[in-house]
């Protein structure tokens, strides 16, 4: 494997159809497409501040890096990434992307960040602001999130994540087949139009969650005082350890609390609408 170390790039392609190549403490400067079209490519404590710097590579590592609000974009149709120990201060990272692997990750402006990807692996991954992470990919595994972007895990399949803690807007709507563990989850209108969404010991809040769900589940999970009107229009099947403050017509199922406030069962409810509603 060939070595670059203590060097600067900037323009066009500067090192398009490079393969296995290590760039130690390399800076790659204002441009596009710097590393394009390469495969086996390992970069250890290099800063990027070109756009896209990182399109169509097969096989490569990022560790210790840094990418500048100028190396936005930065990787997209590639695959087999591991990524640790890095900050990204650019949006529009992860696009159309699959097998990809990320430990200790910090992106400080999350705009349609993972969009299309396939197979990723994370731990402890920070988000912060943006909109839309995760749109319509699958197969993921988190172990470990902190995230405040608006509408995180739209259109997801098949996501399993645990010790998260998110506070959002609209999270998870439209997500198919979702585990989520020993989470805190605070979401306007969470849950929406989701299907086998399987939520286990988490901490619930936000207005209106979890209606228009088909095949819910909640196993030991509390909702906060601001969780009115849930559960509209869903089937459910919910152990709930705390008071819950308002239900509205859950289509079928079961919904088992340590206490109700309001149970709304008016002529709009939808059939079967024979949801059992009782105290644990």
């Amino acid at each position: 494997m060939k070595t670059i170390s203590n060097a600067e790039f900037g323009g066009e392609r500067p090192l398009f159809e490079s393969h296995d190549l290590r760039l130690e403490n390399v800076v790659i400067r204002a441009g596009e497409s710097a590393i394009k079209e390469c495969s086996n490519i390992e970069a250890v404590d290099c800063r990027f501040e070109g756009n896209y710097p990182f399109w169509h590579v097969h096989g490569f590592s990022i560790d210790r890096c840094f990418f500048d609000v100028g190396g936005r974009s930065a990787l997209w149709y590639s695959d087999h990434l591991k990524m640790t120990n890095t900050r990204i201060d650019a949006p529009k990272m992860f696009r159309e992307m699959h097998d990809i692997e990320i430990e200790n990750v910090e992106m400080t402006d999350a705009d349609e960040v993972f969009w299309r990807c396939d197979r990723i692996r994370a731990k402890n991954l920070r988000l912060h602001g943006g909109t839309y992470p995760f749109m319509l990919s699958r197969d993921i595994y988190i172990d470990g999130l902190e995230s405040d972007s608006k509408y995180v895990f739209q259109y997801v399949k098949n996501l399993e994540l645990h010790h998260a803690k998110i506070t959002t807007k609209d999270a998870l709507w439209e997500a198919e087949d979702v585990t989520v563990y020993d989470s805190e989850l605070d979401s306007e209108y969470l849950g929406w139009h989701s299907r086998n969404l399987r939520l286990v010991r988490c901490k619930i809040s936000g207005t209106q969650p979890l209606c228009y769900a088909d095949n819910l589940v909640l196993e030991d999970c509390t909702l906060a005082d601001d969780c009115d009107l849930a559960f509209e229009y869903s089937s459910v099947q919910a152990t709930i350890r705390s008071h819950v403050h308002s239900v509205k017509n859950p289509r079928t199922g079961f919904i088992k609390a340590l206490g109700f406030g309001e149970i709304i069962l008016d002529q709009n409810i939808k059939g079967p609408a024979d949801c059992k509603i009782e105290m644990l």
